[in-house]
C-alpha cells in the first residue's frame, strides 16, 4: 500500500467576505503543503460561510477567476485542495453547494450536494455529486454534509472503488455524537478511511462543534481536533500503519 498524507482544514469562515477567506484558504494550503499533505478539505461553504441570506449573490460560475490565486498555489505546492462554495453550474441555473477540487497538477473538478438539509431548498438547489478524486493510487469520493446522512451514499462511493471518504460538514454539539457515529460506522462497513472537515466557529447562526476528525479503514479513530478553532488535522499513511496530529494555522505575518 502507498503513502498517503490528508488533512481536513478546520477553518474559521468570515461571513461572506470571499477576499479574507480566500486568503485563509491560501495559509491553510501553505501550512499543509509544509507537512507533505497531498490532499486538504475543506468544510462546507468555507469560502463564503454558511450564510444562506449571501449565497446566491455570492455564487459563481466554478471557473470564475476569483479562485485563481488558490488553484495556482495549489499547483505550485503540490497540493489538492477542495473548497466550499455556492456555485451556479450554468449562468442561469439555480444555486448549488458546491465542493471545488482544485487539482495538485492545475485541474479543476465539481462536486455538488446531493442531499439538502430541511430548509436548505429555499435557499439551495440539489446538486449531482461529482466524480470521484484520484490521489496517487487512492480513490477519494467526496460528500457535503447531509450527503452522508443517507447511507446509500457512502455506499455508492465503495462501490464506484472509492478507499477514502471525504465530507466537507457543519455539525453543531447537538448533532456531533450521532453524526460522527454514522462516519465511524462507514469506514468500518465498507473499508474506507473516513475524513471530515468541520467548521471551527459559529457561521451562519450555527455554532459548530469542531472536533475534525479521520478514521481509519476498521473505524479506528486517527486523530481528531480538540475542539473548535483553525487546526489542521492530519493523518499519514505508511506502510499501512496510520499516524496522526493536529497543527495550529495562524496567519503569517
Amino acid at each position: 500500500m502507498s503513502t498517503l498524507t490528508m488533512a481536513a482544514a478546520q477553518s474559521i469562515s468570515i461571513a461572506g467576505d470571499l477576499a479574507a477567506n480566500i486568503d485563509r484558504h491560501l495559509r491553510f494550503i501553505e501550512v499543509a503543503a509544509e507537512q507533505g499533505v497531498e490532499l486538504v478539505v475543506f468544510p462546507e461553504l468555507s469560502l463564503t460561510g454558511y450564510e444562506g441570506e449571501v449565497a446566491a449573490a455570492l455564487a459563481i460560475d466554478p471557473q470564475d477567476g476569483v479562485l485563481q490565486p488558490l488553484r495556482d498555489l495549489a499547483r505550485e505546492l503540490g497540493v489538492t485542495a477542495v473548497v466550499g462554495m455556492p456555485i451556479r453550474l450554468t449562468p442561469r441555473s439555480a444555486v448549488v453547494i458546491g465542493a471545488l477540487v482544485l487539482g495538485a497538477d492545475g485541474s479543476l473538478s465539481v462536486y455538488s450536494k446531493q442531499h439538502l438539509h430541511a430548509g436548505e431548498e429555499l435557499i439551495f438547489a440539489p446538486g449531482n455529486g461529482g466524480a470521484n478524486v484520484k490521489i496517487g493510487s487512492d480513490t477519494v469520493a467526496l460528500a457535503v454534509c447531509a450527503d452522508f446522512s443517507h447511507a446509500s451514499h457512502a455506499a455508492n462511493a465503495c462501490a464506484l472503488g472509492a478507499n477514502v471518504y471525504a465530507a466537507g460538514v457543519l455539525i453543531g454539539e447537538a448533532g456531533y455524537a450521532p453524526d460522527t457515529a454514522l462516519l465511524q460506522g462507514y469506514a468500518r462497513r465498507h473499508s474506507m478511511a473516513v475524513l471530515m472537515a468541520n467548521h471551527g466557529g459559529l457561521t451562519g447562526g450555527w455554532q459548530s462543534a469542531g472536533r475534525s476528525a479521520i478514521w481509519s479503514e476498521d473505524g479506528a479513530l486517527i486523530v481528531s481536533a480538540p475542539g473548535s478553532g483553525d487546526c489542521l488535522v492530519v493523518a499519514r499513511r505508511i506502510e499501512g500503519a496510520w499516524q496522526g496530529e493536529v497543527l495550529a494555522v495562524v496567519r503569517a505575518v
